[in-house]
């Protein structure tokens, strides 16, 4: 695993403090936290920590391509560091977020959309999760 200094660095981010700490937090977690949510752990281990900080630096993170910010949640946007290609199951019980593997989902009927030059798709699932 890559750690948050090296992967701030590969996409030439300063490695402040404040940087490394959410990077570490939103690369390491599968939570797919809001940026409220960010900023609650973050204050957890530093009080000084602004809520600016937080978000700018989730904003320069999602800029250089190591985390995405996905509009998942109604009305919400979380921020997702997996990076690859993948689908979302949202457990509608827990609010929960999943991954799901690429190659879980089959998409077919993309040729019939010639009116659309499509750069990305993702299929987002929403239901519960079984026991």
């Amino acid at each position: 695993m890559t750690s948050a200094v090296e992967s701030l660095s590969r996409v030439g981010i300063p490695a402040t403090p404040q940087r490394i700490a959410v990077a570490e937090f939103v690369l390491n977690t599968n939570t797919h936290p809001t940026a409220d949510e960010v900023w609650a752990k973050m204050r957890e281990r530093s009080r000084s920590l602004s809520r600016a900080t937080v978000y700018n630096t989730l904003n320069l993170l999602a800029k250089k391509g190591l985390i995405k910010p996905q509009p998942l949640r109604e009305g919400i946007v979380v921020f997702d560091g997996n990076v690859r290609p993948h689908h979302h199951f949202i457990d509608e019980k827990t609010g929960r977020i999943h991954d799901i593997s690429w190659e879980a989902l089959t998409v077919s009927g993309e040729k019939s959309l010639q009116d659309f030059e499509v750069a990305e798709y993702q299929v987002v699932l929403r239901g519960r999760k079984r026991s």
